[in-house]
């Protein structure tokens, strides 16, 4: 059984290769929520939906969000009548995140996305990481922004200062799952706001301790693959840099795997974790995310 730790971008492009490489009923994925909230009347659990379009083989993978060749006649029908959005929903990505708004009222979150992935036909198993609302703010030079704001509004522009979050419980079953498994997969999402967020709920962190637990580094040489991740973590004082994410992981990480250009820092990294696995980590084909996939399960001992 793996446990796979995601954010909504760079750990989706690595569940697709997982995917091909292992039985889908051995994964459990565990989802970040810290970004959910509330749009046109619908709950929008972005990441968790990411998570169960990648599963499905509906995933948008231009732009990792929303369902491929979905259309926008309610979203630009709102336009017209003067009720624009911040966020671009599909009219199949609304329907899914409608039924979720509705088994949510009569379930809560978790039970939702059960239902939802049994009738996307997935085998695998998706839990959000709370079932309580939470909250981030991202303090920049021009003021207290919500998530969604600075990084759809303000395209990621502001700098920023400093990260707020919520505190949340953990879901019924996370910590089983990771205790439960052969191995923890932290995949390539942004370390500040899609995994810490998880990591950080009560009793996660010490179930990791005694896990296998392996990283996938989202920062090539002192930049993040895709995503505002530099920011972040340039606002709470964290390196830039593999390096970085490993000592955020320090106390639980047994192997971190860091791409080919950042092979000059091994050796610095072997100071910080006990093994380190140098590869190909940019997923731009199946094929790439086939590898890297291989690579993480064979190094499971």
């Amino acid at each position: 059984m793996i446990t796979v730790l995601s954010g909504g971008t760079g750990t989706p492009k690595l569940l697709q290769g997982l995917k091909e490489i292992v039985d889908p009923g051995d994964l459990t994925i565990i989802v970040n929520t810290l970004e959910n909230n509330y749009f046109s009347g619908v709950y929008v659990s972005a990441d968790i939906d990411t998570v169960l379009y990648t599963m499905s083989d509906m995933i948008n993978d231009e732009f990792w969000y929303g369902v491929k060749d979905d259309t926008f006649i309610t979203h630009e029908r709102l336009e017209e009548l003067g009720c624009g959005e911040l966020l671009r929903i599909g009219d199949i990505d609304r329907a899914t995140k409608i039924q979720k708004t509705q088994l949510m009222q009569k379930h809560g979150l978790k039970k939702a996305c059960e239902i939802q992935a049994r009738n996307m036909g997935i085998e695998s198993r998706i839990l959000p990481m709370s079932e309580e609302q939470s909250d981030i703010k991202i303090v920049t030079d021009i003021g207290e922004l919500e998530f969604h704001d600075f990084l759809i509004k303000y395209q990621s522009e502001p700098e920023v200062l400093d990260l707020k979050f919520s505190e949340v419980s953990p879901a019924e079953g996370i910590i089983d799952a990771i205790r439960n498994s052969d191995a923890v997969i932290i995949g390539p999402s942004n370390p500040i706001t899609s995994i810490s967020p998880i990591i950080s709920l009560e009793g996660v962190r010490e179930a990791l301790k005694d896990a296998h637990v392996i990283a996938v580094s989202p920062i090539i040489g002192s930049d993040a693959v895709s995503g505002p991740a530099s920011k972040f973590m340039e606002a709470l004082g964290v390196e830039v840099s593999s390096a970085g994410v490993a000592k955020l992981y320090q106390d639980f990480l047994d192997n971190i795997v860091i791409d080919n250009k950042d092979s000059n820092l091994k050796s610095q990294l072997n100071q910080i974790v006990n093994k380190v696995t140098v590869t190909n980590t940019i997923m731009n084909s199946l094929d790439a995310k086939k590898n890297l996939a291989q690579i993480i399960i064979d190094s499971i001992p």
